[in-house]
């Protein structure tokens, strides 16, 4: 009697046990499923499509006050409201070593980057290496971003700044390398203080901030070695 009670209890607890697990795995699979079909996916062709961004942001980088575009590789429907040339740098130059900033909070991109790069996101401005600003009217300060070291200057942040417009806007004469003699952008969106408290960055050389100013699936982008006067 006391040996079928036993296995009674045991056969119990096994049939307990698999209809635990089994409910558990249904669970997980169905929520991975969910996660995975909300998930904005990233490049259709990783190797070719982050190689062909890079050139572009180096070009941009490389000669100040010109429009980079950002050629389509990514999917028309995300559900990030991230800029595309702003989600599409992020993919192509994040990884497991360089936090990212949410300036707003965006559960869709924060998602994203960590699925597709392995980026994590930190929570203060002064952690970021790279750092996206979908509303420029609430930027903080410049002070609280990184600016790098003199022995590494390169430990600095990237910005990326969601403008309004790359033209339009109050006139701004670039010099500088990369330039050769004055460039003129004219971008909508971006705080008055920040042109004022980048020149304040400029005698930190070679520490600073590099930027890009992205519209869309445009860009222009601003390296801490150029200089800027407001007209």
């Amino acid at each position: 009697m006391e040996n079928s009670q036993i296995a009674l209890s045991t056969s119990l607890a096994t049939s307990l046990a698999t209809s635990l697990a089994t409910s558990l795995a249904t669970s997980l699979a169905t929520s991975l499923a969910t996660s995975l079909a909300t998930l904005t996916p990233g490049f259709a062709d990783p190797v070719h499509d982050t190689q062909a961004v890079f050139r572009t942001l180096l070009d941009a980088l490389s000669r100040p006050g010109t429009v980079g575009v950002v050629e389509n590789g990514l999917p028309e429907v995300r559900a990030t409201r991230a800029e595309f040339a702003a989600f599409a740098t992020l993919l192509t130059l994040c990884d497991y070593a360089t936090p990212v900033w949410l300036a707003q909070p965006d559960t869709a991109l924060g998602s994203a980057l960590r699925f597709h790069t392995g980026a994590p996101l930190v929570d203060e401005p002064g952690q970021a290496a790279f750092a996206y600003i979908h509303d420029a009217s609430a930027m903080p300060a410049l002070e609280t971003f990184p600016v790098g070291e003199a022995e590494s200057p390169e430990h600095s942040v990237t910005l990326l700044i969601r403008v309004e417009a790359l033209t339009g806007g109050t006139p701004v004469v670039l010099s500088g390398p990369g330039i050769q003699h004055t460039t003129t952008i004219s971008p909508i969106g971006l705080p008055e203080h920040f042109w004022r408290e980048r020149a304040a960055l400029a005698p930190l050389f070679p520490c600073g901030i590099d930027c890009y100013l992205v519209c869309g699936s445009m860009l222009i982008g601003l390296p801490r070695t150029t200089q800027a006067k407001v007209n």
